[in-house]
């Protein structure tokens, strides 16, 4: 079973259809890795048996010639924030420690639709609050090859499994780079959709939103089997009210107009710098056009603490009386942070957040695409304090602004990002690259990201 656990999604569908491998066979073998790397602690519930009789009835379709979906057969595994039908959604929290909800979240009921099959939900910090992969639920998960350093949150279980062989996708969420850190971390591939593009109806406040639903996997090519299968708009989003515009294709990097953000008014380690520009340059030296730019995103980090602050504050708040002494200590020190925020505070950042998207805007206007290092430095050692500062390349900071200021503001401004991976560091840490682009353009965003694949694979010898 063991090969079959390194398989990719589109490999396996693949194999599922042919009857060379039965969805019981494909189970078996994320639920075999999953024991077997059961001291990664990437899963919070493990859904084996309800897994193993819908791979029993998914075998009897193959058999009886029905019609099957993309995903037939294929293990997946859904992010414990977000809700699945008769099985435990705990958010990470002790407050919901025995949630069970009554229906599936929309990427989840997509994919059951597209016949994948749920093994479990996925570790997650409280509420998805910080950027350490630990929960007073699940306890710690750890980093799949380095386990002196996070694996990254706050979907952290979601791109340890994935690496780690325990089944080839995972629905994550991304409220501030949730998805993307945590693949920049593993390894693996990570896609921050537009807003409504895979709706998010869990949210409180969907006008304003800034978390997102998502496909991790371990290339691009799964990615966007894993997305095609979740996409589509709904009604009951305020940002799925319209059509999905006509989509951009990219067969190649000639012509490609690409912005170069190397620093986003943060350090960069070294090792970073150089094998996320190297990747640009391999870009360029296919046909790309590059111009070098300079958006200073970690300006925003107060805005987006505004907004994260102020949300965890009207959404866990009123909890606090009840189960104040079960809750993470950091998260009650957001929360009360949060508390203390006004309606002005929170009025300046709406404007905040929009004289960043008009500052993205703006070099779209000349540009396809946005590519940027998806974090300034490699996983951080695991015993860091996420609450003080670190160091990146001789310069201290917060965890927020010094490691991940490319992620959190595309949180705010709503355009779709993908991380995917772009080498190692000396010491085999993983190295992510981010691409970002026009909103509702993912189809584009996927190609130059299957593009960016490609070459580096070429540069490093791999097969695709």
């Amino acid at each position: 079973m063991t090969d079959i656990a390194d398989m990719t999604a589109t490999a396996l569908a693949a194999a599922i259809r042919e009857k060379a491998i039965s969805p019981v066979e494909a189970v078996e073998a994320a639920l075999s890795r999953i024991e077997a790397r059961a001291e990664l602690n990437a899963f919070v519930t493990v859904t084996a048996e309800e897994a193993r009789a819908q791979a029993r009835r998914a075998e009897a379709q193959v058999m009886e010639g029905a019609k099957l979906g993309p995903l037939h057969g294929v293990p997946f595994s859904v992010k414990d924030l977000i809700n699945t039908a008769g099985v435990r959604t705990t958010q990470g929290s002790m407050i919901f420690e025995h949630n069970v909800p009554g229906e599936d979240g929309v990427s989840v009921a997509r994919s059951k639709a597209a016949g994948g099959i749920l093994i479990g939900k996925t570790t997650t910090p409280e509420f998805g609050h910080k950027p350490e992969a630990t929960s007073p639920v699940s306890g710690r998960t750890l980093h799949p090859t380095h386990p002196d350093r996070t694996p990254g949150a706050s979907s952290s279980g979601s791109a340890v499994a994935v690496a780690a062989g325990m089944g080839p996708l995972s629905i994550g969420s991304d409220g501030g780079g949730s998805i993307r850190i945590p693949a920049a971390c593993c390894g693996i591939v990570g896609l921050k959709a537009t807003l409504g593009t895979i709706p998010h109806l869990q949210l409180p406040d969907m006008f304003g939103a800034n978390s997102y639903v998502g496909p991790m996997a371990r290339d691009v090519a799964d990615t966007r089997l894993f997305f095609d299968a979740m996409k589509g708009f709904d009604r009951r989003d305020p940002y799925g009210q319209a059509g999905m515009p006509a989509q951009r294709r990219a067969e190649s990097f000639e012509g490609l107009r690409l912005a170069w953000l190397p620093r986003a008014g943060a350090s960069v380690d070294p090792e970073v710098a150089a094998a996320t520009e190297a990747a640009l340059r391999e870009m360029e030296a296919r046909g790309a056009v590059v111009e070098e730019i300079d958006l200073d995103f970690k300006a925003f980090e107060e805005t987006f603490l505004t907004v994260l602050r102020s949300g965890l504050a009207a959404r866990v708040g009123p909890h606090m009386d009840k189960f104040g002494n079960a809750v993470d200590e950091t998260l009650r020190i957001r929360i009360a942070e949060g508390s203390r925020l006004t309606a002005i505070d929170a009025a300046r950042a709406a404007a905040d957040r929009t004289r960043m998207f008009r500052d993205i805007q703006q070099v779209l206007a000349r540009a396809d695409a946005i590519v940027s290092p998806t974090l300034t430095a490699p996983p951080l050692k695991i015993d860091i304090d996420t609450a003080g500062d670190v160091d990146v390349a001789g310069n201290s900071g917060t965890v927020r602004g010094a490691w991940y200021p490319f992620t959190y503001p595309l949180n705010l401004t709503g355009h779709p990002a993908i991380s995917l991976p772009c080498g190692t560091t000396s010491e085999g840490l993983s190295i992510g690259l981010q691409i970002f682009t026009e909103w509702y353009q993912e189809g584009f965003l996927l190609d130059l990201a299957a593009l960016t694949e490609d070459c580096l694979n070429d540069r490093d010898g791999r097969t695709a």
